[in-house]
């Protein structure tokens, strides 16, 4: 059996595994990534694309954002549609011109990957660990097959599924979860999209989301009913509900082939605290939350950012305080950003069924959301600040900071 001895061992090559990755490195602490995949099905993984400004400002600061400006794209607003009517949020010019880009996941993770291994780091691809566990102030990631990490500090980033979080007992955490009453059909079309910024909109048959992601592939969600399957989704019904629910007069729908479809389950879930001993948890091993409102990669990589700072500040002071910090720095963030994809969430969905008295109340409440962000400035300023995100340093006088 052979053994390793390292820094930090980082479970998952993925957006904040390969962040801490970079980060740890550039600072001079010695660490390897494991992953389960070879890296061809890392990097060949389409995923999320809407970055908050605080992530490409942490990239840049880093070096590691060349090609996310060369080939990204600005966002400034949004589009909302309901019941014939539409209005554009121009969420930038409320929240001091600061932008939003678009840059799908799978080429942070190239750029991230490619960063890393050019500074001589070392990625074990097609590993699968089988178990993390402390010993004698150490971390120990055995592996199928046999090969055995020591570590100071393990980053559990490889899933709600993963080894790391079943590495930390289930009697030493909190976990919160709910399952929503919604259900995604999502897709990705060879379609160049159909307009220069994001829809979503509100229908009688369930909410529709327009969302870019190249200059020739867009991204569609639908909502299904439960029950429903991916069999009862022929492509020509998906085009048929897009044109109806997306409908506005004088705008045309750009419809290709549809490459990839998937049914997705509402839920969200936050552990606390995010850590015990020397065992972190990161992403979605520490938090699942909704795709609505694209949070889900940004506060990956903001843990990754925490947690790079709280490994450099530990062994420099020693004090264990310094461990603790870490989740108590990013679970106001992650609550923060469940509440907003929360109430987005329900601000654009259909109830059903759709005659029953609590629907239509809901349904009320959503217009008057969608009013107040037409017309409050306060209330827009609040949905631009949660929807671009923080700051990289943090809002003024929160206990979240970067």
């Amino acid at each position: 059996m052979s053994s390793t001895d390292t820094t930090v061992a980082i479970l998952g090559a993925g957006p904040a595994g390969l962040t801490v990755a970079n980060l740890l490195r550039a600072r001079g602490v010695d660490t390897v990534v494991l992953d389960r995949y070879t890296r061809e099905q890392i990097v060949g993984r389409a995923r999320a694309g809407l970055l908050e400004h605080r992530t490409v400002e942490l990239l840049d600061r880093h070096g590691l954002a060349s090609r996310l400006y060369a080939e990204g794209t600005v966002h400034r607003g949004c589009e909302f549609r309901s019941a014939g009517t539409s209005f554009f949020t121009d969420y930038s010019a409320h929240y001091g011109g600061t932008p939003h880009w678009v840059y799908p996941q799978q080429e942070i993770v190239t750029d991230l990957l490619d960063a890393y291994e050019a500074a001589g780091g070392t990625v074990h691809y097609a590993t699968t660990v089988e178990s993390v566990r402390e010993e004698s102030g150490h971390v120990v990631v055995e592996c199928v097959g046999g090969a055995v990490f020591r570590a100071d500090y393990a980053a559990g980033a490889d899933g709600q599924h993963g080894a790391g979080k079943h590495g930390v007992p289930a009697e030493a955490v909190t976990e919160y979860t709910m399952q929503h009453e919604f259900r995604w059909l999502t897709l990705l079309a060879h379609a160049e999209p159909s307009a220069e910024h994001t829809i979503y909109a509100q229908h009688e048959n369930g909410f529709a989301g327009h969302l870019l992601r190249s200059d020739t592939v867009t991204r569609f969600h639908l909502q299904v009913p439960f029950g429903d399957t991916i069999e009862d989704w022929p492509d020509e019904r998906i085009w048929t509900e897009l044109r109806t629910r997306l409908a506005k007069p004088g705008w045309t729908l750009n419809e290709g082939d549809i490459f990839s479809k998937n049914i997705l389950e509402m839920e969200s879930r936050v552990i606390e605290p995010m850590r015990h001993g020397r065992i972190f948890l990161l992403g979605d091993a520490a938090h699942v939350i909704t795709p609505s409102g694209g949070k889900g990669m940004n506060l990956a990589i903001a843990d990754a950012a925490e947690f790079a700072d709280t490994v450099v500040r530990h062994l420099r002071s020693g004090d264990e305080a310094e461990l603790d910090r870490y989740s108590q720095r990013r679970v106001p963030d992650i609550w923060k950003a469940q509440e907003f994809s929360h109430a987005l969430l329900h601000m654009m969905h259909t109830y059903y069924p759709s005659d029953s008295p609590d629907a239509a109340f809901r349904q009320k409440l959503q217009q008057s959301r969608l009013w107040q962000l037409r017309n409050s400035p306060a209330y827009a300023r609040n949905f631009a600040e949660n929807y671009i995100g923080p700051p990289l340093d943090g809002l003024p006088g929160a206990e979240a900071q970067l």
